[in-house]
Order: structure tokens, then sequence, then C-alpha cells
């Protein structure tokens, strides 16, 4: 049997409304083809089932047979574990980690690369890139809706330069969701569980015109009540409501011509960030009282008391509105034309994206900054044509060409309130002090536009059955431009202040947040990135490979209020260079799957984003993106996966990462640390990146007789995946650093062979383990962070006809 995971998609013009309308196929209790069960595949399913993906290297081929380390997450897989949001996979594949202070905060690595844990800055973009049905998603806040009617998952490990290209040099995680079919089917799922969760997903196909024209809608509503409570206004928090529709159409007019139509709509509704409180900290490490700590300045307001730093009685306080609102849309067009000794794909995409936040950026019931937020408008096009050979060749090809448009419109807004001059200055006379900050608002508008073409070919020369050398080359060509411009939105009428204070007062709100003249940036960078590949199959199911590749990341604009100390307001592009060697076997007639990788891979002019503290006021927080002359990223990683017997499989994988700052002698200081000006991390971990990670799974199932003439089994699934520690600040902050975690997952059920019938009981979290997600250390020795979900227990009921 034949499993075929395509990563293809799109198709020209389309609306969900239109396509919803056609969806009316009569539906039959036949039976359906069952997707294949592994949890992770890094290769063959653990049943011996080929898996077969089109997406790694842009043509159908077995997983086994192709020299990059690629995991692949099935449908089955996530519907045992229920994980339909990009956070939960991550427990899948150790190599993949995932930051979401918010949807726009949102930092993915693989290997320790990618982007760090500081907040998004809209000039910079993230270095793994983002694939849904073969359309790259340029802002990583559009991967944090729920994903809809999955076929598979796959997470290519290392720089994917030549094939993928656009800012893919850390990994690419690409995503395909269920081909309409023209057989009528349909599939519908609800769940519920504590915490006022509930979701329901659905899911028909079939075809309207016989043998020309086949649709597909899905769609998923799921909501939870929230996680923690604020006691300032007496409601919970962290809760949400999501909701997404995928509309689709399969039209064939002719049996080597395919045109794949695709219309989405996601919207998620939050009310978050409440950052709890971890620990506060009144000295510095070398035991010197912290000036203005937090203790301090809670002490100048009699009637607040010190809160609670007990992050797991998951108690925050917040007098300020917040919010986390988006929602993202588009249309995606594929044809597939087949011209016999090869095939034409010509995908074209356009996506939207609205970000609408708010915060209470000081997480007190004060009203300090009562507002702190970059609300987002982003819009892309993008278009891409590429040659496939077909069929087995001595020398197999892909050329292509690709095109990419983007625009990312931000609004941002900062505002006091009447408690921000007690808290920050209070050694400045009330008068000039309130007059400076009590009301102040600045709003900012900023625009970073990108326009990227590049050419593209990956050659795969079979030199001998065996041998075959694989090598490829892009030629990228981008221009950015960007503005940026700061004033005043509201502020006190100082009008009747002598002129010394009113200079005093105007001094005090630039140290803050000044006036900033609209100012534009730009430039145009050409690169070659490419790759080299050497694969041998020493026996049929055995193959071993070494790979070298040439990446880059495109450059970033700083469009913010920047340091003094920086004029140039463009961050150089990323150049990287990895290498990598691997094998991937099976034995035990395919029962048993083992795939090994050791990497090591070096990035100069590495990108970040900068919390830091401006030296002249130790009042202000700043955030900007620069370069790091070099990092490195070394490691091994494995996965094995072993079918017992049909009724009993298991899973394991495991990453070990060293990904250390080679020179980074100018670091930013550690709130901990007293009397430096800068830091040197060189030698130190990435934030972010813990060096140890692991998955273990075992699936089993066992029959229980016939039901109505259909066969019943019980099924159980249990999956462990653990973490060590890793640092969530751009400093390294010993107060940042999140101890490591063990999460258990575990499922049991009853289902009919046909599927008709699936009923289950499941908990996240079993053994309800405290744990947090990040931790932010402030100059005033406050540490504030986010934890993860307690444990969550709920039941499932599924039907597929």
């Amino acid at each position: 049997m034949k499993t075929v995971f395509n990563t293809a998609s799109a198709a020209l013009f389309a609306s969900a409304s239109a396509l919803a309308l056609l969806a009316t196929p009569a539906f039959a209790a036949e039976d359906q083809a069952a997707p294949a069960d592994s949890a992770v595949a890094p290769a063959d399913s653990a049943d011996g089932e080929t898996i077969i993906v089109t997406g790694s290297r842009r043509r159908e081929e077995n997983v086994q047979d192709i020299p990059l380390a690629v995991s692949v997450v099935s449908a089955a897989a996530l519907e045992k574990r229920g994980d339909y949001t990009l956070g939960q996979i991550q427990q899948q594949v150790p190599s993949l980690q995932v930051f979401s202070f918010n949807p726009r905060n949102t930092n993915i690595n693989i290997r320790g690369l990618g982007s760090n844990v500081s907040l998004t800055n809209d000039g910079l973009e993230n270095g793994v890139g983002f694939y849904i049905d073969n359309v790259y998603y340029g802002r990583v806040g559009l991967t944090q809706f729920d994903l809809v009617d999955l076929e598979s998952i796959e997470v290519l490990r290392g720089p994917q330069g030549t094939l993928f290209g656009k800012n893919t040099t850390s990994g690419v995680i690409n995503i395909s969701s269920r081909k309409p079919s023209f057989a009528p089917e349909a599939s519908f799922e609800a769940s519920i569980g504590n915490y006022g969760y509930h979701q329901i997903r659905g899911s028909v196909s079939g075809a309207v015109v016989p043998d020309l024209l086949a649709v597909r809608v899905s769609g998923a509503i799921s909501q939870n009540n929230g996680f923690t409570y604020n006691k300032t206004t007496g409601t919970r928090a962290q809760d949400y409501r999501n909701e997404s529709l995928r509309a689709q159409a399969l039209f064939t007019p002719s049996s080597d011509l395919q045109v794949r139509v695709i219309a989405d709509y996601s919207r998620q509704r939050q009310h978050n960030v409440l950052n709890l409180f971890v620990a506060n900290h009144t000295t510095f490490a070398d035991g010197v009282t912290i000036p203005n700590n937090f203790s301090a300045r809670v002490a100048r307001f009699p009637g607040y008391t010190l809160p609670s730093f007990d992050a797991f009685d998951r108690t925050g306080e917040a007098d300020s509105h917040y919010q986390a609102n988006m929602a993202g849309y588009g249309v995606s067009g594929q044809v597939d034309w087949d011209l016999g000794a090869a095939e034409l794909t010509s995908i074209t995409a356009y996506r939207w994206w609205d970000w609408d936040p708010a915060n209470d950026a000081d997480n007190t019931s004060l009203p300090v900054i009562v507002k702190a937020q970059q609300a987002n408008r982003q819009r892309q096009f993008s278009q891409e044509i590429r040659l496939a050979s077909k069929g087995a060749n001595t020398i197999d090809y892909v050329l292509g060409a690709y095109y990419f448009w983007q625009t990312v419109r931000g609004y941002g807004a900062t505002g006091y309130g009447e408690a921000a001059p007690t808290w920050f200055i209070p050694a400045v006379p009330a008068a000039v002090a309130n007059a400076a900050l009590n009301g102040y608002e600045v709003n900012s508008y900023s625009e970073p536009r990108t326009k990227t073409f590049a050419l593209f070919g990956q050659t795969d020369w079979h030199v001998t059955p065996t041998l075959t050398l694989t090598t490829g080359l892009r030629f990228t060509h981008e221009e950015k431009k960007g503005v940026f411009e700061q004033w005043v939105a509201k502020a006190a009428d100082i009008s009747a202040f002598p002129d010394a204070a009113k200079a005093a007062i105007l001094g005090i709100r630039a140290n803050f947040n000044k006036i900033v003249p609209l100012y534009e940036t730009g430039f145009k960078d050409d690169s070659l990135s490419g790759l080299a590949s050497l694969s041998w199959k020493v026996a049929p199911d055995v193959l071993v490979y070494g790979t070298y590749a040439r990446g880059n990341k495109s450059g970033g604009l700083n469009l913010t209020q920047l340091p003094a100390s920086i004029t140039d307001a463009t961050v150089r592009p990323e150049k990287v260079d990895s290498f990598e060697l691997g094998f991937k076997s099976q034995f035990w007639d395919r029962r048993a799957t083992l795939n090994a990788a050791a990497f090591l891979t070096e990035i100069s002019d590495y990108q970040t984003a900068i919390t830091d503290v401006d030296p002249a006021n130790p009042l202000v927080n700043r955030q900007y993106i620069a370069n790091i002359p070099k990092v490195r990223s070394k490691g091994v990683e494995g996965d094995f996966n072993l079918a017992l017997s049909e009724r009993f499989q298991f899973n394991a994988s495991a990453s070990y990462t060293e990904a250390t700052y080679v020179t980074y002698t100018n670091a930013p200081v550690a709130p901990e640390q007293h009397g430096i000006v800068n830091q040197d991390l060189s030698g130190q971990q990435l934030p972010g990146v813990p060096k140890f990670a692991y998955t273990l799974g075992a699936d089993a199932n066992a029959p229980l007789g016939d039901l109505g003439g259909r066969e019943v089994s019980v099924y159980a699934h249990a999956d462990w995946s653990y973490r060590t520690h890793f640092n969530t600040s751009s400093s390294n902050s010993l107060w940042a650093d999140v101890p490591g975690y063990g999460l258990l997952n575990a499922r049991i059920g009853f289902k009919t062979a046909d599927g008709l019938w699936d009923a289950s009981i499941w908990a996240k979290n079993l053994l309800d383990k405290d744990y947090y997600l990040s931790l932010s250390a402030a100059t005033t020795g406050v540490v504030t962070g986010q934890v993860g979900e307690p444990r969550t227990i709920g039941a499932t009921l599924r039907t597929k006809f």
C-alpha cells in the first residue's frame, strides 16, 4: 500500500462561500483507506507502509530515499494526540522549538536556529520557512491558528535554500491539507473537556461533476475559558476562541491537467497576555542593591501590596485592557500539467493577516504603562513556476522561478497612566513628573516592503543504481524598503509652565518615547545559495549520505526608535554554511526504522532581536535588531520506529544540540549583572535551545468483536516528551532560565474498523506538571513568566463515512 503525502497545492481565484455552496455531495457509509498510523514517521511507517512525500524535493519520493533529515507527522498521529496547533506539534519533533509570547511574537527554531526568543520586529524575518499547501507564509503569526483537515506535516531540518529558498536557512515546516475527493466522504468530531474546553471539527468532500469537479469544505471551532485568573478585574485570562474554514475545488478537465483552488479564513480571539509574577530580586548578583527596584517602587503606593510570586497559582493582575486578536485569510491556486516526461506546476497565492493586540505592559493593577501594542496589517502575493522530471531517469531535475511581494503596515502605541510618574521618576517634582508622563501617549507607523525574485534548479544524477549526486543552486534578488515615523498622540498641556520646566518635561518625554520624523531606509541584495549531496544505497533498505549546503537569509530593516549608537537602519543578511552526515535504514521486514544525522551549521552575521537598557537612561528599555558576528549549531538527532506486531507500535525521537555564540562580545547586559556596559556571551548556548530533547510514544489495539456487523476494537496511545533547561532572554539572564520538564499525554478509546464510530477519553499533561513556557527578567529585579497548561482531560467522539 502507498500513502501519498502531497505537499504541493493551491490554485487560482476562489471564495470559500462559493465553494461551500457547491459542497452538496451524497454520502455513503463506505470503507475508507486508513492513513498511516505512525506517530513521527521519519521514514516508512512502523508497519512497513511506504511513505511518499512530494514537498521535500518537489516530486514524489519515498522519504527513506531522500538524503535529508525529515520528520513526517501523519494525520493519524495528529488525531491520536489531538494536536492541531504548531505549539502542540513541537512535542512530537525534538529538534523543533516554538515560543509564543503572543501570536505576533512567535519564534520558531529548528536545531536551535531560526530566531531568538525576543520580541518580533516587523523588519526581520524568521529563518524557518512555514508553508501550507505549498504557499509560503510571510509572518510567523499566521502559523498560530488551528490547523484544519490535514494530510501530513513535514519538518525538514537544516537549510533548504535551493527549492524552498525564502528564508529557510534553518529548515522548513511543510504542511499539506487533504485534497478534494471524487468519492463522497465526510468526517466530524466533537470534543469536550475541563476549563470550558470544547471543539468541533468537520470536513465534507465529493464530486459536483463526476471526473471533472470535486470540492472539499472543512472547518473547526475551538474554545477554552482560560487557565489563569485576573484578580484585578475578577475575570479569566489566557482564554481563546478559534474559528477556521477552508474550502477547495479540484478541477480535472483531462487526465494530464489538474487545477486546485483553495480559499481559507481563520479568526482568533484571546484575552492574552497576562504575565504571572515568578520572583522578585532586590539586589544584583554581587549583592549591591538594585536602584529603584520593584519592591521600592511598590512601596511608593501605600494601597498596593506585592503580588503573589507563586506563578502556579495562575493568578495575575492587570488593570488595562489586553487582547490578542487576529484574522488570516487567503486564496491560492495550483495548476499541474503532465507533459509526459515532466510536470509543469504553477502556484499563485495572495494572503492577508490582521493583528490587533492590546497589552498592560507593567503587569500590575497600577496604571503605569496602560498601553503597549503594535497592530499589523500584512499582505503578501507569491507566484511560483517549476518544471520537474518524472519517472526513472539518469538525471532527475527540478527547475523553477519564484516571486514574492509583502508589505507589513505597523501601528504602534505606547501610553502612560497616572501611576507612571511615581513609578519611574519619584525624585522629579510632582508637577513636572505628572505633566511629563501622566496621559502621555506616543503612536508610530512603520511599513517594511519586500520584493523577491528567484531562479532555482536542482538535479539528482544517479551515477550508478546505488550512488546519487544531488546538486542545487538558487539565485535570489531582493529589494527591501521601509518607513518609520513616531509622534505624540496625547500629552498634557504644558503651556503654563516656565520655560525651564517645559524643557525638563520635554526632556523626560523624549527619554521615554521621543518624536521620530519620518525616515526611509532600504537596500538591494543579490545572493546565491546551493547544496551538494552524495547518497549511497549500501543495501536496498540502507542509505548513507553527506550534504553541504550554503544558505542566505535576507537582510532586515530597523524600523523603530533606534539607539543613538545605531546609525544604519539596515541589518546585514545572514550567510549559512551547513554540513550533515546521516543514514536511513529499515530492517526486520521493514517493521523497524532507524534514522540518524549529525550536523554542523555556522551562521555569519546572525540576525537577532535585542532587548536592552539605554545606558543613558536606565529607566527605558530598547528593542531593535542587530547582527552578531557568528553562531554555530552542532549535534546529533535520531528517530526510531518499531512495530512489534500489528497490535503494538513504538516510536522514539531524540536530539542533542549545542547552539552557541561563537563571537558575541557586546551582548546586552543581563539584569542581574552590575557595573558592566557589555556582556561577553561568546561560547554560551543560544537562548531558547534545550541541549537535549526526546519524545517516546506507544500505540496498542485489541479486537473486541462485532457490533451491528462492524468490527470493534479498543485502542490506547501514550506519549512522553522531555526538554532540558533553556533560557528565554536575549541576555542569557540567569533569572530567565527555564527548568527542564517532561509531559505525559494519553488516550484510550473504542472504534469500529471502518471509522464510522470512534469514542475516546484523553488527558494532556496527565501528571499535572508545573512548567514555564518563558521567563522575562526586568531591570527592576522582578521576573514574570508564562506557564504551560495544567492537566486537561476530556472526551472526543469521531465519525467518518
